[in-house]
């Protein structure tokens, strides 16, 4: 998760950044607490066994860094955990526009072409654009996890087409918005974070996709709009490997006779003990995908 303001980067020619690590119970309210005072927030889950975020907080001139400690006090007697002890460096100057383009360039993964705002050339002809920005929500294309699902929504897409299509988990929703651009059908988008929710909202605007994406907020499958929408023919769920097991019953409860599930988030270290969770549900595998450590798999049921 981030959240920055408005081109932050043109405001000062020299940063500092803090760093400090959190457990999950106080993640949630990390970015509230110093988001006044910031010109950005980060934070992303660096010990999944532990339960474990990592943040950064980014200033455009050096931080009172006792003001810092304050927060951090408050948040901790808030969770009731140890306060953390940030750590504190300059950044060199860089070029972040240049820096932008070299570190996200432009994506063909199949037929879909995954690009941000920096980059002004056309999109391929004959490709499947997508324009996503990194920034406030997991899922921006070059992650190993979002790669192989593009990569299992276009060896699906060659195969077969779907009606009813559910993102459980669906982060910055680039890949609803793939799959409504690649089937040309309905997509429910839920995610617990509402930020995640909100950004998801503006990425399906910027696609141009709103008549066929709708994003909700929903603790896994448990929202009303999920319950209402009856079986999908199609479930993509590119989270944690712990929640995917956790959610297989749940999965296989709203997954249609038929239906296919695209499973991500998982290291192949992971792999055997979410595939065993959906095959105890009747599910089976079809193909899996990996790119480096991480795997994709596809089910059917």
């Amino acid at each position: 998760m981030t959240r920055s303001k408005s081109n932050p980067f043109a405001q000062s020619k020299q940063y500092w950044k803090v760093t400090f690590i959190l457990p999950e119970i106080a993640a949630a309210t990390a970015e509230q607490s110093f988001d006044d005072i910031t010109l950005a927030v980060s934070g992303f889950e660096t010990d999944e066994e532990k339960g474990l975020w990592t943040f950064e907080l980014l200033y455009g001139t050096k931080p009172d860094i006792e003001e810092v400690y304050r927060r951090l006090l408050v948040l901790a007697k808030l969770h009731n955990i140890m306060r953390p002890k940030p750590e504190m460096e300059k950044i060199e100057q860089v070029d972040w526009l240049a820096k932008v383009a070299q570190d996200f360039p432009p994506l063909a993964i199949g037929r879909f072409y995954v690009y941000g705002s920096h980059v002004t050339d056309a999109p391929p002809a004959a490709s499947i654009p997508i324009k996503i920005d990194a920034g406030a929500a997991f899922g921006s294309g070059e992650h190993g996890t979002t790669r192989c699902c593009l990569e299992a929504f276009d060896w699906l897409g060659r195969r077969r087409s779907f009606k009813h299509i559910l993102d459980m988990g669906c982060g910055s929703g680039i890949l609803a918005i793939a799959a409504a651009k690649l089937w040309k059908t309905q997509v429910l988008a839920a995610d617990i974070d509402p930020i995640a929710v909100r950004v998801s909202v503006g990425n399906v605007q910027i696609n141009r996709e709103q008549m066929n994406v709708t994003c909700v907020v929903s603790d896994g499958y448990a929202s009303e709009r999920i319950k209402r929408s009856g079986k999908f023919d199609l479930i993509v769920s590119n989270i944690l490997a712990r929640p995917l097991v956790q959610f297989a019953p749940d999965l296989a409860k709203n997954l249609a006779p038929g239906g296919f599930a695209v499973l991500s988030g998982l290291l192949t270290s992971q792999e055997q003990q979410v595939l065993s969770a959906h095959l105890m549900q009747g599910l089976k595998l079809k193909k899996r995908f990996v790119y480096n450590e991480w795997c994709t798999l596809v089910l059917e049921r």
